[in-house]
């Protein structure tokens, strides 16, 4: 198992902070084959072997992942993914 952290800060309001996180969930499902769901703040992701968590707070955004024995040996490569998406996305670039 691997664990992967990410803490993003941001700039956005409520309503573009959502909406910034959703690009994220979009790329994610797309490359990762993952399914998405909102709980109030927290965007909750899952597949086998991936599960996880995208947290809102003002001002920054929280990633958790967990990664299941198969999909640990690649882990530095979606962190890095994930950390520049979330870097582009909440920035406004993407």
């Amino acid at each position: 198992m691997a664990d992967i952290n990410i803490t993003q800060e941001h700039c956005l309001d409520p309503a573009q902070a959502r909406a910034a996180a959703e690009k994220v969930a979009q790329k994610m499902a797309q490359e990762f084959d993952l399914a998405c769901t909102w709980q109030g703040d927290v965007l909750r992701f899952e597949r086998s072997g991936v599960e996880g968590s995208l947290t809102l707070a003002p001002e920054q955004a929280q990633m958790k992942i967990k990664l299941g024995f198969l999909l640990s040996a690649f882990s530095s490569s979606i962190e890095s993914k994930v950390a520049e998406n979330m870097r582009k996305v909440f920035a406004g670039a993407a």
